[in-house]
Parts: structure tokens; C-alpha cells; sequence
């Protein structure tokens, strides 16, 4: 597979890509939450941030799914759940990590999200999961992550795991 990274400065140039990714991974969820339209707002918002990092990955010319993320401010957290008290450090936010559906089950998505990991200068990475898709949780438990609560960040959204994963050595996340 061949990996592309973005960052904010290619955020437009990459917009309408990720948007029809995102329009094949849910293609059967009908609801309004996961809609085009709703998903281009919250794109637009991380990917205007200046330390947005993007990867795609690729397969005979065609995408196979991307992840992207950014740094937390200092004291920063997810909308609707408290900043764990004993997490420590910098933390860099997995916003979305999605994978056309005929490339689920394959390791693309892990060989994505590590290429995206593996460029964070970060103490903790953070990420938040529907709890309706205890499959996609215990996907990430097994990438090492914990699950540390449970968030609600709007009156509409799903019920989300948030969880956490340690990626530098000497400094305590709150997951061990």
C-alpha cells in the first residue's frame, strides 16, 4: 500500500477525496449525524487547524482510507467528557480514521493509523469511537488504547468510548 500525507496546507486540495471516502464508509448509515454535509463541517474545523496531519493510503492508484488528527491545545480535551485528572502531557486527537469498506479486515487501516502515529511528537494519542461499535473499540483495545469514559459532545451525536493510548515512554497517561 502506498501512504500520502497531508497537512493543513493541502486541506482543500484533498477536501473533496476524503469527503467521498467518508460518503463509501457510510454509505448504509442513513442517519443525519454521519451525512456529507454534517462531516465537511467538522472536516473543515480540524483541517483548519495548522498542525492537521493527514495519511492516505492507496492501492493501484485508488484509496483505500486515510486518518488524520491534530495536537490538542495545552489542557485540551474532548467536548463532553473531562480531561482524565492523572493524564499527563501533550495529546494528539484521532479525529477520523475510515477505510472503504472492501478494505475492512485487511490491516490497511492499522498500517494508516500507524503511519499517522508514527509522525506525532505527542505523549498520548486520544481518540473517541461510537459504543454502538464495540467491534471498531476492541479493534483499537488491541492497538493498545483504553478506554478512560464515555462522551456525548452533542445533543445529536452517538454516545462515544473515549480512549487513550501512551505513546512516549516516562510520562503517565492515565492508562497503566
Amino acid at each position: 500500500m502506498d501512504l500520502k500525507r497531508y497537512t493543513h496546507v493541502d486541506a482543500r486540495d484533498v477536501r473533496s477525496l476524503l469527503l467521498d471516502i467518508h460518503d463509501e464508509a457510510y454509505a448504509d448509515t442513513p442517519d443525519e449525524f454521519h451525512s456529507r454535509e454534517r462531516f465537511s463541517y467538522f472536516f473543515d474545523i480540524w483541517s483548519s487547524r495548522e498542525n492537521w496531519l493527514c495519511i492516505s493510503g492507496w492501492e493501484e492508484g485508488r484509496p483505500v482510507g486515510y486518518a488524520y488528527g491534530s495536537m490538542l491545545r495545552p489542557g485540551g480535551w474532548w467536548k463532553g467528557h473531562p480531561r482524565p485528572r492523572d493524564l499527563r502531557g501533550s495529546v494528539f486527537a484521532l479525529s477520523e480514521l475510515m477505510v472503504v469498506p472492501v478494505w475492512r479486515g485487511t490491516g490497511r487501516a492499522q498500517r494508516i493509523h500507524d503511519a499517522l502515529i508514527g509522525e506525532v511528537t505527542a505523549d498520548v494519542a486520544s481518540l473517541m469511537v461510537e459504543t454502538e461499535r464495540p467491534g471498531v473499540q476492541a479493534m483499537y483495545e488491541r492497538w493498545s488504547y483504553a478506554k478512560v469514559g464515555e462522551a456525548k459532545p452533542s445533543g445529536d451525536s452517538p454516545l462515544y468510548a473515549v480512549m487513550v493510548r501512551k505513546l512516549t515512554s516516562g510520562t503517565d497517561a492515565g492508562t497503566q
